[in-house]
């Protein structure tokens, strides 16, 4: 495993990469006290709200494990939590002003785009987005 990256398989290649961005991207995000797992959250709910089951269901995630996001986002001011008017059992959730203006503020494509440029051209950035594409297609 000592081998040099130039003698590693693609596919070793790529995680690597993919944990160097998201630690880029982790970094990024913790400016407004939000993570790769935590910004989906507030993404769904631009759309209207929903009860946590709705979001976990959505993002592929355990309830449990939305509900501690949820409470996160919330410490936040990000989304708040309400009983259903109709069911007053069940909870939902909505994005905040507050989680509405983090979103905007760190949806800068030129400042996201630099965690993962390193010493890459332009030309280079868009060939790499482009293969991206094609990989995920």
């Amino acid at each position: 495993m000592g081998d040099a990256p130039e003698d590693w398989p693609t596919g070793r290649l790529l995680s690597a990469a993919a944990r160097r961005v998201e630690r880029a991207w982790d970094a990024y995000l913790a400016r407004w006290s939000l993570s790769h797992a935590s910004l989906p959250v507030l993404a769904v709910l631009v759309g209207g709200e929903l009860s946590q089951r709705e979001i976990a269901a959505h993002l592929g995630v355990t309830e449990q494990s939305m509900s501690r996001m949820v409470a996160g986002l919330e410490r936040s001011g990000y989304v708040q939590r309400s009983r259903d008017t109709a069911d007053r059992r069940r909870h939902t959730v909505q994005i905040t002003a507050t989680g509405r203006r983090a979103l905007r503020e760190l949806n800068l494509r030129d400042a996201i785009d630099s965690l993962v440029g390193h010493d890459l051209s332009d030309a280079e950035l868009a060939d790499l987005r482009g293969l991206l594409l094609r990989f995920l297609g």
